[in-house]
Order: C-alpha cells, then sequence, then structure tokens
C-alpha cells in the first residue's frame, strides 16, 4: 500500500488544515479563474495566508458548463502548501530533497491503476465535445494568451538511445481537439534532446503528458536534475518508496497510476508549427516561435478527474514557490558540499518579480575572501540564465529581505573594490527576444553569449559599530507589552534588535549599562574630566 498521497488525498489535507478554499459560485475558465487567483500575489496578502483554491462550478465564455473542478495554488501556493505535498514539515524540504538526489527510488510497474479508468481513442479525440473539449483548461493571462495553455503538465519522453525516460514540466499550447504545442524552453531541455536524437532518425518522438500527478511527481516535475537521471525515480526518492506506473494504451512511455489524466501521443519531429505568445514567468509575454507539437493518439483518466493549473507569469506565484523551495537546498548543496565552500549558510533566489534566476543571495559565516569570490563566481554559472546579479552577505543580514541586502550593499561595499562583471554570458529564459517582433514566428534557437553576470562582495571587511537599535531582551519585553495592549500583530523584521559588529569596546558597554541604570551622571564626570583645549 502505497504512502504518498494522489491529488484527492491531498487536497483532502490541505481542507482539513484550513489551506483549501472551494469556490462554488460559477466561474468563467477563460476570463475569471486565473485572475481570480491572481490577486493572492498582486493584492499584498502575506505569503502565509495565501490559498489552494478548487473551483467546483467552471463555464466558459461560450457558457459551456464542466463537470470537472479546477485546481490551482494547489500544490505551491505557498510553502506551507509545498511542505504538504511533500509529506514534512517547511523546515525539512530541504533535507528530503537531500535523500531524494542521493538516493532516488525506481518506479515499479503496475498492472492498473486509477488513471485508465476511462479511455478515450480514435473518433472520441476529434467529435465535437471530445478530445481538449472535455477539459476545462483555464487561460492564464487573458488578454494576451491566445489560446487556453495547460500549465501543470508533465512532459515523459524516452531517450531513444539509452530507454531512460524523462519528465520535464511545460506549457501546452492547445491547438485543437486532439492537438498540442510543447514549448520547450530552449536547447538545453532534455525533451529537446530527445526530439533532437529522433529527428535524426526520421521518426516521431512518444510523449505523455500527465496532469494532476501526486504532489511528489510535480516536485520532480519541475526541478533540475542532471541528463539521465529519471525524475520520476527521484520523486520516488522524495516518497520514500518506489512510484506505481502504468504502461501507456498507445506509446512506449509509462505514466504514474494515481495521475488524475494523461494525454498520449506523438511529436511530430519533421514539422515545427508557430506556438505562443503566452505569459510567462520571467514576467512578459513570451512572443510566438516555431516549436514542435503533439498529436493526441489517446486521453486516459482517472473517475471524477480534477484539472491541475499552475498560476504562473508574473512573480511570486505558485510556479515560482514551487521551484524556489526545491532549488535554494540544492543551490546551496552545491556550493556547500560539491565545490566545499563551507563558510556559505544559505542561498535565496529573489522571487518578486524577477522570477528566481536574476538575483541570487548567498549569505555567508566568516568567510575568506578567497571563498566569497568563489561562491560568487560558481552562482554565476551554476546554470544557464540564473545569476546575473549575485550578492555575497553576512551571517546577519536576512537574505530574503531586500532592504536588508540593499543596507549591506550601501556600507559593507565599495564599487571600485568589491564589483566584478564576468562577460559572455547567456540570458537563458528571459527578454529581449531578438528577432521577435508581433506575430513573426521564430525558429527556437540558441542564446548569444551577449549577456553578463555582476558580483557583489557586501561581505563586512572591517569591524563595524553595533546596530543601532535596543538590544535583543528590550525588543523582546516590549514585544509582550505591545501583545499586552492588543495591538495590531507584529512580525518581527530583520534587524530587530542591536548587535555589535566589532567596533564596540568594554567602556562603552559599561557606560551604556549605566544609562541603564539612571546613572548616567558618571558618565559625564568621568567624560568632563577628558576635556581638552581648542
Amino acid at each position: 500500500m502505497r504512502s504518498y498521497h494522489n491529488l484527492a488525498e491531498h487536497l483532502q489535507y490541505l481542507e482539513e488544515k484550513g489551506m483549501l478554499i472551494r469556490v462554488k459560485r460559477e466561474i468563467n475558465k477563460e476570463t475569471e479563474l486565473h485572475p481570480l487567483v491572481r490577486w493572492q500575489y498582486r493584492g499584498g496578502i502575506p505569503e502565509a495566508q495565501r490559498k489552494a483554491f478548487l473551483f467546483e462550478n467552471v463555464i466558459d465564455s461560450k457558457g459551456e458548463k464542466y463537470s470537472m473542478p479546477v485546481s490551482v495554488a494547489a500544490l505551491a501556493g505557498n510553502p506551507d502548501i509545498y511542505a504538504a505535498g511533500m509529506q514534512c514539515k517547511v523546515e525539512d524540504i530541504g533535507d528530503v530533497w537531500r535523500r531524494a538526489m542521493s538516493s532516488p527510488i525506481k518506479p515499479v510497474l503496475v498492472e492498473k491503476g486509477a488513471v485508465q479508468d476511462v479511455v478515450y481513442m480514435g473518433e472520441e479525440l476529434t467529435r465535437e465535445g471530445g478530445g481538449f473539449d472535455l477539459f476545462p483548461v483555464p487561460i492564464s493571462t487573458p488578454g494576451f494568451d491566445n489560446a487556453p495553455y495547460t500549465t501543470c503538465t508533465h512532459w515523459i519522453t524516452k531517450d531513444p538511445d539509452t530507454g531512460i525516460q524523462n519528465m520535464g514540466n511545460y506549457r501546452g499550447h492547445i491547438k485543437g481537439r486532439n492537438r498540442i504545442g510543447v514549448f520547450p524552453c530552449g536547447l538545453g531541455q532534455d525533451i529537446f534532446v530527445h526530439w533532437q536524437k529522433c529527428r535524426e532518425r526520421g521518426i516521431p518522438l512518444q510523449a505523455a503528458l500527465v496532469v494532476g500527478a501526486p504532489p511528489v511527481v510535480s516536485y520532480a516535475a519541475v526541478q533540475k536534475v542532471p541528463y539521465g537521471v529519471d525524475e520520476l525515480a527521484v520523486a520516488g526518492g522524495l516518497a520514500g518508496e518506489p512510484l506505481e506506473l502504468v504502461k501507456c494504451k498507445t506509446v512506449d512511455i509509462e505514466v504514474p497510476a494515481e495521475a488524475e489524466i494523461v494525454f498520449e501521443g506523438l511529436i511530430r519531429t519533421d514539422v515545427m508549427e508557430p506556438e505562443g505568445p503566452f505569459g510567462e514567468s520571467h514576467g512578459y509575454m513570451h512572443p510566438r516561435q516555431l516549436n514542435p507539437f503533439m498529436e493526441i493518439s489517446c486521453i486516459t483518466h482517472r473517475q471524477n478527474p480534477v484539472w491541475v493549473s499552475f498560476i504562473s507569469q508574473v512573480t511570486p506565484s505558485e510556479s515560482s514557490v514551487i521551484k524556489k523551495v526545491g532549488y535554494e537546498p540544492r543551490f546551496l548543496d552545491y556550493l556547500k558540499l560539491t565545490l566545499g565552500i563551507k563558510s556559505v549558510t544559505r542561498v535565496v533566489m529573489h522571487e518578486p518579480l524577477t522570477n528566481l534566476r536574476k538575483v541570487i543571495v548567498v549569505q555567508m559565516k566568516q568567510p575568506k575572501e578567497v571563498d566569497v569570490w568563489r561562491a560568487l563566481h560558481a552562482s554565476a554559472v551554476y546554470n544557464q540564465g540564473v545569476g546575473k546579479i549575485v550578492i555575497a552577505v553576512d551571517e546577519d543580514i536576512d537574505p530574503e529581505n531586500m532592504d536588508s541586502v540593499m543596507w549591506a550593499m550601501s556600507y559593507r561595499m565599495k564599487p571600485h573594490q568589491d564589483v566584478d562583471i564576468i562577460k559572455g554570458m547567456v540570458k537563458g529564459h528571459a527578454p529581449p527576444f531578438s528577432g521577435a517582433s508581433d506575430s513573426q514566428d521564430v525558429a527556437v534557437q540558441a542564446d548569444p553569449a551577449n549577456e553578463s553576470s555582476l558580483l557583489i562582495n557586501a561581505i563586512l571587511k572591517e569591524p563595524f559599530p553595533p546596530v543601532s537599535l535596543p538590544k535583543r531582551e528590550y525588543m523582546e519585553n516590549a514585544k509582550k507589552i505591545w501583545e499586552e495592549l492588543g495591538l495590531p500583530p507584529i512580525t518581527p523584521q530583520a534587524p530587530w534588535y542591536g548587535y555589535s559588529l566589532g567596533q564596540w569596546d568594554a567602556e562603552l558597554e559599561e557606560e551604556a549599562e549605566l544609562a541603564l541604570r539612571g546613572e548616567h551622571y558618571r558618565t559625564g564626570d568621568k567624560l568632563a574630566a577628558r576635556q581638552v583645549k581648542v
């Protein structure tokens, strides 16, 4: 008996914990669904108060009603929701990922799975009301997207040389009842490598598109793992047990037995067609370009399935949270364990608007200067398009708080001494998009190495005066009084108390103690004895 949750069990758990909102009123999937959820990311709602949504009465702009509900933000609406899907505490997420990456667990093949309770083939895929007509796929960026796009959709393909499956999460442009475009996010993705190998052989690429997988599968699908590592084995590592898979009906692909929906088919390798535009996580509309597409040969789903959609586009979003909580521990392990920079204590990928990739803050504890620069340079080349701006800060600086980071940059670094620029970088998944304008169709191509990275050493180089806030014990006492008075709840923002940074001696400490006891005249008398003529 499996112990990892499928989607239904996960949603039930979220509801029991007060993290799920059921929306029973009629909601238009084209114009209302994503904008409603968007407000919890653009409406000033604190991260901890963001929820998962389950829309139970979905219609489209033509008045079509769907029996199938739609869930949004149910996998990573906030870190607590993500942790619920991992079935662990938030503070243990990093350890679970380390276990999964070091000890992946190979999945097992089973004869039957709920995902194949209902099967559609042949004319059922192309008739009116069939194929994609069955599914309430929402429009993510109303007013700009040119179609509904699948977002929480895990594409599974197989390396024709090794037979090893790969799973990645890519958007899907719905173009017909049995046709969907795929955006492989650039030349470095495994699915594109598989596509190129099949093109060289003159054969199509077999594929399966999975919707509503068990949460651990979704978390593995968005993670960056080395080429040749099966993400479903990583998902097993997250679960602590093998994932159960079933064989697809029409293609040689194995899919999670507990998923909600699977689309099977062939990705053509002899032709491509225009795909996009779509609102992307870098915060801009990604322009139309020539991309592969899949022709559906079979659709299977469980009884009473739920359609799952990621909310992405401008960050923060569910899409950025699901990456951030998994990427950061891996980034830390890379610097601290793989490269042996022991002074690194934390890596934070800045989320609001910048989409994790561009601004990286590396927190360090009493590092040697050589290790600071090693960490900065290594961060800039960790992954394509990651680390356009990399900042090293001390342990007392909150890397999640850009006000705190800017404070360190303002006083702990000198631009002419503590800044380096690396040329010859590539921008990765981000604008500007050369050669693309309006509806021009551009074939996917490698980015030129015309970008650069800015490295900033904002580590303390010498002793500083204390932080000019009351010492911790006085702030803690004042917090108790604040709460006794029934004042609005407060969330301490670092720095919220004063502490020494080295430029503070015993005499100054004694004078401060005298002031606390009301004996500051003693200090005044002492200072009077030190008068000098001017």
